[in-house]
């Protein structure tokens, strides 16, 4: 087991990785920018190490200070949280280039999941089902339109490198297509640096539902159960919520068979989730995408499963094997995670969030719908 991690991140995740630590009688080192200089989880580690300035570019996103402090520090391996650097596989390489371990997914399995399109590829390989679209870029937007004519309207544009509702768009006939080509690319490049989209079928009122897995290094595989996440705020998740309320044990059993194939097909070690759209009206699912970090809603699983998926990262990390089998998972009681957004509601009629002035207000009293088709965080 290690004897020192450091956590490259902020704030709760980083104070949850710490109760972790402190379990496993480990010692955890942080990092913060100027700006969280006092911070809790500066306050709760053992050491501390200054990356920049406030802003994330200058501090938190900084892979060489983040693995120059944890050399100074001493420790021997790096937990990314999740957000900033969590799914970077550029940093996992330079984290396992610099002899330190990365706790997540091994650096092929961050490349592979982490474009759409061959994460899609990975999935009809495994033989999880798939909704019908491209498995490769669109080249152009005439390539786009004999696509279409083959995928069938209504549809949707997705960011290969897209997340979060970033560079997508719903377009319902063919004369929607050109305009939402160009700005499904434009804001993809604005978001990730890289302009490519694909297509897929849009499923009508689907349901979001996402599969927790877990794997070592000895290849064991194991799934959690589901989340659902369908309520969502401009594709941003509102509620999840453990077991689904449509969830009935073989759904729940096949779609963790399917999540599992996928894992596989990537190698796959540590904690991720599978993604899929679920219909509503025929329980039919399908591959929508694999998170390859642990995700902001992970306690909705460890409340109702009992287990501490953090521990069983780093444990995994260090070589061991899950501390538990298939068999052993069990779904007790329900839990439910709601998200409180930062916004100013009455601003526009879009609700479009103001920079320099926000007020916190729950999911009740903004607008929410299930999104057709979506990416999470």
């Amino acid at each position: 087991m290690f004897k020192k991690i450091l956590i490259a991140n902020r704030g709760e995740i980083a104070v949850r990785v710490m109760r972790a630590c402190r379990e496993l009688d480990i010692s955890p080192v942080a990092v913060y920018s100027e700006a969280d200089a006092s911070a809790l989880h500066v306050r709760l580690a053992d050491e501390a190490h200054l990356l920049g300035p406030a802003p994330s570019a200058e501090s938190y996103l900084r892979s060489d200070r983040v693995i120059a402090a944890a050399r100074l520090s001493g420790a021997e391996a790096v937990h990314p949280g999740y957000g900033f650097l969590a799914e970077n596989a550029e940093f996992a390489r330079a984290v396992c280039a610099a002899g330190l371990v990365f706790i997540g997914p091994p650096v092929e399995a961050l490349e592979l999941m982490g474009s759409k399109t061959s994460a899609r590829r990975a999935a009809i390989a495994a033989g999880a089902p798939v909704v019908p679209g491209t498995t490769e870029a669109l080249a152009s937007l005439e390539e786009a339109r004999e696509t279409a004519r083959t995928v069938g309207y209504p549809l949707m544009l997705k960011a290969v490198a897209g997340g979060g509702g970033k560079g997508m768009r719903l377009v319902a006939s063919e004369g929607e297509l050109a305009s939402a080509f160009e700005a499904a690319r434009s804001e993809a490049l604005g978001a990730f640096g890289d302009p490519s989209v694909y297509i897929e079928r849009a499923v009508e009122r689907p349901r979001h539902i996402e599969i927790q897995i877990f794997a070592d290094a000895r290849g064991n595989f194991v799934h959690l159960g589901e989340r659902e996440c369908s309520i969502q705020r401009r594709h941003q998740k509102v509620i999840e919520e453990c077991p689904s309320p449509i969830g009935d044990p073989s759904l729940r059993e096949a779609m963790g068979a399917a999540a599992i194939r996928v894992a596989r097909a990537a190698s796959y070690v540590g904690a991720g989730t599978v993604e899929f759209l679920v219909s509503d009206a025929t329980r039919d699912f399908y591959f929508l995408e694999m998170n390859t970090r642990l995700q902001v809603e992970h306690p909705v699983t460890e409340l109702v499963t009992g287990l501490d998926l953090v521990r069983e990262q780093i444990r995994v990390a260090a070589g061991l094997p899950l501390s538990f089998t298939q068999e052993e998972v069990r779904w007790t009681g329900h839990a439910v995670e709601c998200r409180v957004y930062a916004e100013d509601p009455v601003a526009s009629r879009t609700c479009a969030p103001r920079q320099g002035r926000a007020s916190a207000t729950t999911a009740a009293s903004t607008r929410v719908r299930r999104s057709p088709s979506t990416t999470t965080l």
